[in-house]
């Protein structure tokens, strides 16, 4: 059964790939920049799915590593003198970010704070963030030279360049396609290996899991933390495509968005993630661009109705269809 499912949700993520990448011959530039920074969100909800469609912790904390990996990526590339220099900010701006969500884990998991717990305690985090670098105006508020800003937050973020070579609107495009799909394919993988069943045996039965010699709350931690870099990598990519980031990012309404994306999807499902997280940002900017907020009336009536009637979510429920009518096809032959 799960070879099946593995098919019919890996060929379509690879039939995406594939359209991904010639998508930028039949659209504008200011099209494919647009779609990059779909992109960078929907690597966000991929941190969500992966701490708790796979490891079974609820986070409303990922906006948070989200805006945090801008501001630090900003703050590091900000200061340097060699702008080629600017991966290296990425990489540390993700490896911060991720030691930082290890620390709050760690408090978190060996503590004994889980499920709801958890959501409550990274949901006070991120809006606690919100309320410090929305404090942040006075020009003491500086990481070397470059300001906080406050409530109309960071500006002038360098653009990533590697070498001589400083990325575009179609350059971010692809760089965001080769992210989101690398994520779709380590998801995928992840399902048939053994740190994926370490995380769905934590994920069903935490004490039993304990019974058979798992560190259950180091396990967590390790989650909690990668999934922040996740979070963080999309962030940073983010700022360095839009040269800004704002406390904005770590509100109640980012923090709850990419929740409910992957609710509506299926939180086991990838694909279903990118393809329902994308049509949401495709439909929610085409509403901002005529003056309309519907795009959250519609999500919210979407996750109503997939809560009553499609609990395991919209696509993982579809490929699910499409694997048991396979599956009964085969079984006939």
């Amino acid at each position: 059964m799960q070879k099946s499912k593995l098919k019919s949700e890996g060929i379509t993520g690879l039939i995406l790939f594939i359209v991904a990448l010639i998508v930028p011959i039949f659209i504008s530039a200011y099209q494919a920049s647009i779609f990059a920074s779909f992109m960078f969100n929907i690597v966000l909800c991929f941190s969500i799915a992966f701490i708790w469609g796979y490891g079974g912790t609820f986070s409303f904390g990922q906006a948070a590593f989200y805006a945090l990996g801008a501001y630090v990526y900003g703050s590091i590339a900000g200061n340097m003198e060699n702008l080629a220099l600017t991966p290296l900010a990425l990489l540390l701006a993700v490896v911060i970010v991720g030691l930082f969500a290890a620390f709050l884990g760690y408090f978190m998991f060996y503590g004994g704070v889980n499920d709801v717990f958890v959501g409550i305690t990274t949901l006070c985090v991120a809006l606690a963030l919100n309320a410090f670098f929305g404090q942040t105006a006075d020009v003491k508020w500086r990481i070397g030279s470059v300001p906080l800003g406050g409530f109309n937050g960071m500006s002038g973020i360098p653009a990533l360049r590697f070498g001589n070579f400083v990325f575009g609107a179609v350059s971010y495009y692809y760089l965001g396609v080769v992210v989101a799909f690398l994520f779709v394919f380590m998801l995928l993988r992840l399902k048939y290996n053994r740190a994926g069943y370490t995380m769905f045996a934590i994920r069903e039965n935490r004490e039993r899991s304990s019974l058979f010699g798992y560190n259950v709350p180091f396990t967590q931690m390790i989650i909690f933390a990668i999934g922040g870099s996740i979070a963080a990598l999309a962030g940073a990519l983010y700022g360095t495509w839009g040269n800004f980031i704002s406390p904005s990012f770590m509100s109640m309404t980012q923090s709850t968005i990419p929740v409910v994306l992957v609710a509506s999807a299926g939180k086991t499902s990838p694909v279903g993630v990118l393809i329902f997280a994308f049509l949401y940002y495709w439909v929610s900017n085409a509403f901002a661009a005529s003056g309309n907020q519907y795009s959250m009336i519609i999500l919210g009536v979407a996750l109503i109705f997939f809560i009553l009637y499609l609990p395991k979510g919209l696509f993982r429920t579809i490929f699910d269809f499409i694997d048991s009518k396979l599956l009964k096809r085969k079984t006939k032959v």
